[in-house]
């Protein structure tokens, strides 16, 4: 048995601070963080620039934003919409990310650094 596994029905290793720092300098560690990052920045950004191209169409292209689509429906009222349309696609595919790419990496660097989990 090694030192970071325990007896079933015991508590976890708790690890000491330099494990941590030695975990943040590890290979499974910094993956992990490129991975997240590589996936978050990206989306940060298309969303934010997504955010000012409505917020500046609404500013100075009112009569571009107030074109009648269907009804008293227009083109403001339409991206409105799709920037919630967009901010529940972004939770959807971070979520699917997470799960696929993240957690069982996170998992891992946890089971090594505190034993299996009971």
């Amino acid at each position: 048995m090694s030192t970071l596994e325990h007896p079933p029905g015991s508590a976890p290793h708790t690890p000491t601070g330099q494990e941590f720092l030695d975990m943040q300098q590890s290979p499974e560690f910094t993956d992990l963080r490129h991975r997240l990052r590589r996936f978050v920045f990206p989306m940060t950004a298309f969303f934010l620039l997504w955010y000012a191209v409505y917020v500046l169409l609404g500013a100075f292209a009112e009569d571009f934003m107030g074109t009648k689509v269907w009804g008293n429906i227009n083109i403001g009222l339409i991206l409105g919409l799709l920037q919630f349309v967009t901010t529940f696609v972004i939770t959807g595919l971070y979520v699917r990310f997470a799960n696929r790419e993240l957690d069982p990496r996170a998992s891992a660097i946890r089971e090594e650094l505190e034993g299996p989990q009971s």
